[in-house]
C-alpha cells in the first residue's frame, strides 16, 4: 500500500528529499497535530512519505558525521515489579532542574510537570519552574503546531491506551544527560505539563522521556542536530536487580548480537518481524502471520508486560502449563485479575531455568532470541517461591512486547539501518562488555552473582554515581543515612515517631527496624540520622532488602506529607555484619550456665549444712516424764 504508492511517485520523493535535506529545521507537516491515541490510527500514505523523507535526509546527514560522534550514556533506575517501568535522570534548564523520566519508546514527546500545572500529581521531584531557568524559551505558535487559547505558544496533547493523558505547552531549554555522558548539554524542545490524568497523575516518576519516531522525540532532535548517531540502546536489569543502562547514540554492536528488520514506514512504533514462538524447542501451532497483524510486533519500553493475539496467548499459556505440570497452580496476587501462577519453584532466580522451559522468538530471517524464565514470568508478591505469567492476551491483532521480554537483554534501535538488535547479557554489567565509540567504560552499577554476600562502599553521596556492589566481601549488618528536613512553619516540629512509620512504609521494612540515632537542629532546619537494622530474627540485612533500600534512598523515592516540609538525603552508609567472638556468641549461654551452677551448688551446700546440723543435736527428755521401770540386778560379791 504505502510502498506501492511510493514506487509510483519517485519524482515526488526526490523533490521532498532535496527540500528536506536543505531545510532540515523546517517541519514538513503543515497541518495541526492531533492528540496521539495508542494504538495510532494513521494515514499510511502521509506517514510513510514523511518518514521516507526524514530517513533520506538523516542518512545523508549521518554519512557526513565522523565516527567519533559522542553519545549520552545514562543510568536506568527502578524495576518492573515495584514500579512497572524504568526511569532515567534528565536535567532541564539553567541552573539544571532534575527529573526522573520513564524511558518510553512508544512516546514521541518528553514532558515534565510545569509549575503552573492545574492538575498534576505529586511526583518524585519538584515541578519544572520556567521562571527559574535563564535559558528557557516558549515555542511560539506557528503553522506546524497546535496553539493555546491565546494563540501564543505551541501545545501538545497525548492520550494513551490505559486511559491516561498528558497535555501542556511546548518549550525549549538546555537539556543535560548526567556526568557519565560524553554528550554535552543540548537545547531541546519538551512539553511542560498543565494537566495529567490516570496513571500519569498517580505515578511516582515525574514524566516521560519520549524515544519514539517523531519530530518532538529527544532522539530525533539530537540526530537532527548531528550530535549523535541515529541509534540508541536500552538494557534493563534482571528480575531481582532492576536498573540498567541507556545510550543515546551509536554503539559498536557486539558480534553475537542478532538483528531483526524494523519497518519505519509501517507505523511510528519500533516493530520487529516475529515469525514463530518455540516453547521447550517445540513450535507453537499457530496460523502464518499471527504476529503480523495491524502494527505487527511492537517493542514498547513503556509497557510492563507482553501481549499476544488471543489464539497465540492460549497456545503459549497451554505450552507452559504442560511443561510445569508438576508445579502447584495458585491464585494471583491481585484478585481482580485471573493470573496464571505457579508455586514451588523456589526463590532463587538463577535456578528457574531448571524448572521453567526456554522460549525462543524466531524472526523472519531465521534468527532466534532466547527468552529465559525472567523474560516471561514475574514474581508473586504474596507467595514465596511463586511466579506468574507476564504474557497476556491482547484484544487487538497487534503483538506488544513490553519491558519484561527484554530484561537482561541489550536492545539496540539501529534506526539508520532499519533494524533492531538483541543480545542476552547482564545489563547491570553492561558498561564492561560494550564499546561506546572508544569512550572508556565506567564502573558497573550493580553486578549479579549466586553468592549471598554483598559489599557496599560506605559514604556514597546520593548525588554521585550509583553504588558499586561487589559481591562476596561482607554482609550488611545495618544501614545509616543522614537526612535534612526543612519545616516551613516555625511553630511545627517534626513528629519523629510518625516519621519512623512513614520511613518504614516507604522502605518496606518493619517499624522496629527503623531507629532514630541522632538529631541536631538550627531554626527550622533539622539534620537527622536514621538507622535501618536487621529484623529481630536476623543478624544481617538480606541482599534483596538492602539493595531495595539503598536504591530508594539514592533515587530520593521516599515521599512524605507536605506538613514535614522539604527533605534532602545527605549521605548513606552501609556497615558490615559484625563477626562475634566465641564469648560474644555464647555469652548468654555461659551466663545462664554459671548462674545455674551457682544456684545448684549453693542449694546443695545449704541442704548438706541443714542435714549436718540436725544430726549434731543431742536428744533430751522433758523433766517429769515417766521412765520405764528397770529390774535391779543383785550385786556380786
Amino acid at each position: 500500500m504505502a510502498r506501492s504508492w511510493l514506487h509510483l511517485t519517485p519524482f515526488l520523493l526526490t523533490v521532498y528529499s532535496v527540500i528536506g535535506f536543505y531545510l532540515s529545521t523546517v517541519d514538513a507537516k503543515n497541518h495541526h497535530r492531533r492528540p496521539m491515541v495508542l494504538p495510532l490510527h494513521l494515514s499510511q500514505r502521509n506517514h510513510a512519505l514523511h518518514r521516507h523523507v526524514d530517513n533520506l535526509r538523516r542518512h545523508l546527514q549521518q554519512s557526513e558525521l565522523s565516527r567519533s560522534t559522542p553519545n549520552a550514556r545514562m543510568r536506568l533506575y527502578d524495576d518492573l515489579l515495584s514500579n512497572g517501568y524504568y526511569t532515567t535522570r534528565l536535567w532541564i534548564g539553567t541552573p539544571p532542574q532534575e527529573f526522573a523520566l520513564i524511558v518510553d519508546t512508544g512516546s514521541t514527546v518528553t514532558y515534565v510537570p510545569c509549575s503552573s500545572c492545574a492538575q498534576c500529581g505529586k511526583h518524585q521531584d519538584p515541578r519544572f519552574q520556567p521562571d527559574l531557568s535563564s535559558t528557557y524559551q516558549p515555542v511560539k505558535c506557528n503553522p506546524s503546531c497546535n496553539c493555546d487559547d491565546q494563540q501564543k505558544q505551541c501545545t501538545y496533547d497525548r492520550r494513551y491506551a490505559e486511559m491516561s493523558s498528558s497535555s501542556g505547552v511546548i518549550g525549549e531549554d538546555v537539556v543535560s544527560f548526567g556526568n557519565e555522558s560524553e554528550l554535552v548539554p543540548q537545547r531541546a524542545v519538551f512539553g511542560c505539563e498543565n494537566m495529567e490524568t490516570g496513571d500519569l497523575y498517580s505515578q511516582r516518576a515525574d514524566g516521560i522521556m519520549g524515544l519514539g519516531r517523531g519530530r518532538l522525540s529527544i532522539v530525533d532532535q539530537l540526530v537532527d542536530k548531528g550530535v549523535i548517531g541515529d541509534s540508541f540502546s536500552l538494557c534493563y536489569g534482571g528480575m531481582d536487580v532492576g536498573g540498567g543502562a541507556m545510550v543515546l547514540g551509536k554503539i559498536t554492536a557486539p558480534p553475537d548480537m542478532i538483528f531483526s528488520h524494523s519497518d519505519p514506514f509501517r507505523s511510528p512504533y519500533y516493530n520487529i518481524e516475529l515469525k514463530d514462538i518455540h516453547v521447550a524447542g517445540k513450535r507453537l501451532k499457530l496460523p502464518a502471520g499471527v504476529f503480523d497483524g495491524r502494527h505487527g510486533t511492537v517493542l514498547d519500553s513503556g509497557t510492563t508486560y507482553a501481549y499476544l493475539r488471543k489464539d497465540a496467548f492460549v497456545a503459549f499459556r497451554d505450552a507452559i502449563i504442560r511443561e510445569v505440570h508438576f508445579l502447584k497452580r495458585v491464585r494471583g496476587p491481585d484478585p481482580n485479575y485471573d493470573d496464571i501462577c505457579f508455586s514451588g519453584a523456589g526463590r532463587d532466580v538463577s535456578q528457574l531455568s531448571k524448572i521453567f522451559p526456554e522460549v525462543d522468538m524466531v524472526f523472519n530471517n531465521g534468527k532466534k532470541l532466547l527468552l529465559s524464565p525472567e523474560n516471561y514470568l514475574f514474581r508473586h508478591t504474596k507467595i514465596s517461591g511463586a511466579y506468574c505469567l507476564g504474557i497476556f492476551p491482547n484484544a487487538e491483532a497487534t503483538t506488544l512486547l513490553g519491558g519484561i521480554v527484554v530484561r537482561n537483554t541489550l536492545v539496540t534501535y539501529d534506526r539508520r539501518n532499519d533494524r533492531i538488535g538483541f543480545l542476552k547479557t547482564n545489563c547491570s554489567e553492561i558498561w564492561r562488555g560494550v564499546e561506546f565509540s572508544g569512550v572508556p567504560a565506567p564502573a558497573p552499577s550493580v553486578s549479579q552473582s549466586k553468592d549471598t554476600n554483598m559489599e557496599v562502599p560506605p559514604r556514597i553521596a546520593p548525588s554521585g554515581s550509583p553504588p558499586n556492589f561487589l559481591l562476596g566481601s561482607f554482609r550488611i549488618g545495618f544501614l545509616t543515612f543522614d537526612m535534612s528536613i526543612s519545616i516551613n512553619d516555625s511553630n511545627l516540629k517534626p513528629n519523629f515517631e510518625e516519621l519512623v512509620e512513614l520511613i518504614s512504609k516507604e522502605l518496606e521494612v518493619d517499624n522496629s527496624q527503623v531507629r532514630l540515632l541522632n538529631v541536631t537542629s538550627k531554626g527550622n532546619d533539622y539534620l537527622v540520622r536514621w538507622g535501618i537494622f536487621p529484623a529481630a530474627s536476623a543478624n544481617y540485612i538480606s541482599n534483596t532488602t538492602a539493595l531495595s533500600i539503598i536504591l530508594r534512598l539514592r533515587d530520593h523515592q521516599m515521599q512524605f506529607p507536605e506538613r514535614f516540609g522539604n527533605y534532602k538525603l545527605i549521605e548513606w552508609n552501609a556497615e558490615p555484619e559484625r563477626k562475634l567472638t566465641w564469648w560474644q556468641h555464647h555469652f548468654l549461654a555461659v551466663v545462664v550456665g554459671v548462674i545455674t551452677t551457682l544456684v545448684l551448688g549453693l542449694s546443695a551446700i545449704g541442704i548438706w549444712l541443714v542435714h549436718r546440723h540436725r544430726q549434731s543435736i543431742i536428744p533430751y527428755e522433758p523433766v517429769g516424764a515417766p521412765m520405764p521401770e528397770q529390774e535391779l540386778q543383785p550385786l556380786r560379791s
